[in-house]
């Protein structure tokens, strides 16, 4: 997750309170995913941005994980396609474990 993401989202969690913030990922590889879940669960993992050492500890998933809750409509316009091409699975998977750990 690029820095200045991670500044938007400290900023949005100190603004908001953790309690009311969700994060979507929408990452094409599981490891980039993983990262970005684990950045803002439990900080940056690198050390090199505003979320290193900073526990936000919030909910995060995949676009993947939240098929139910789309419309069908949008679903297939805008995310159908990365399916086909994607490892979807390895993607949730490892986006759940940050999820998990908490």
């Amino acid at each position: 997750m690029d820095l200045e993401n991670q500044a938007r989202i400290k900023a949005l969690a100190e603004k908001y309170g953790r309690e009311h913030l969700v994060v979507i990922l929408g990452g094409a590889e599981a490891e980039a995913s993983g990262l970005a879940a684990e950045t803002v669960t439990t900080g940056d993992p690198t050390y090199a941005g505003p979320l290193a050492g900073v526990q936000l500890e919030l909910p995060v998933y995949h676009i993947f994980e939240l098929q139910n809750q789309i419309t069908s409509e949008i679903w297939e316009a805008q995310i159908s396609l990365m399916e086909l091409v994607l490892d979807v699975d390895a993607i949730k998977q490892e986006v759940a474990t940050y999820r998990i750990q908490k």
